[in-house]
């Protein structure tokens, strides 16, 4: 499959490794150029493109940028990309550590609702709620004992089922956590989130979602500071 990547840290890097292993046709793009791309290139295979011809590359493209980055976007981004291409948004909001108060969000808005309203496309949400390193090197064969399952929440199921074959793929059990309104339960601060379960234990985690953000991902009026400073 023809993926393209638009952010190359910690999870965009680590699916451009995964799935290059697995033999899907990556390009990837970050926010600055293709040449700063090259190290990863080379290790991968992976093209290195403007962020504009990543979006483009495929049948599923990969937004895996920050939450304020987001905002940052053009708004031509997507502009002439077929409606049936596949846009997988893995961001996270953090307020008090890197994103500032975003107010849709801070009212309850789905983070991942507000990232498709802000793009202008449906996404699928994804991969938000793995550390990179487990990405990378936890993925089990079928079967395995201890194979990590993945939510994956969308409005289509036709684009929740190809994003879930390729969570099967990198060696996860993908659960389909729904519509992307209810994709909130995937969210940190949740019981899902960075917690490593099986597929039994995903589900239970997104039934016992609670609406409420935690206070330590509620903006304050200091917001951002830093991961290791939060405001």
């Amino acid at each position: 499959m023809k993926i393209g990547i638009i952010g190359a840290g910690q999870i965009g890097g680590t699916l451009a490794r995964r799935l290059t292993e697995l033999g899907h046709d990556v390009s990837v793009a970050n926010s600055r150029s293709p040449s700063t791309l090259s190290d990863l290139a080379g290790e991968t295979g992976a093209r290195a493109v403007w962020a504009r011809e990543a979006a483009r590359a495929g049948k599923v493209v990969v937004l895996t940028i920050p939450e304020a980055a987001v905002r940052g976007l053009p708004d031509d981004l997507f502009d002439g990309v077929s409606g049936d291409v596949i846009v997988v948004d893995t961001g996270n909001y953090y307020p008090r550590q890197r994103d500032g108060r975003i107010e849709p969000i801070e009212k309850g808005m789905a983070e991942s609702r507000w990232v498709s309203e802000r793009i202008g496309r449906p996404v699928v949400k994804a991969f938000n709620n793995i550390y990179a390193r487990h990405l990378l090197e936890m993925g089990r064969p079928h079967g395995a004992p201890d194979r990590i399952a993945l939510p994956v929440a969308g409005d289509d199921p036709e684009d929740r089922r190809v994003v879930m074959e390729l969570v099967d793929q990198l060696g996860f059990d993908p659960v389909d956590a729904g519509t992307l309104d209810e994709s909130w339960r995937q969210q940190p601060g949740t019981p899902v989130y960075a917690a490593d379960l099986d597929e039994e234990g995903v589900r239970r985690a997104l039934a016992a979602a609670e609406p409420e953000r935690p206070p330590e991902f509620t903006a304050t009026e200091h917001s951002p500071g830093s991961f290791t400073q939060p405001a």
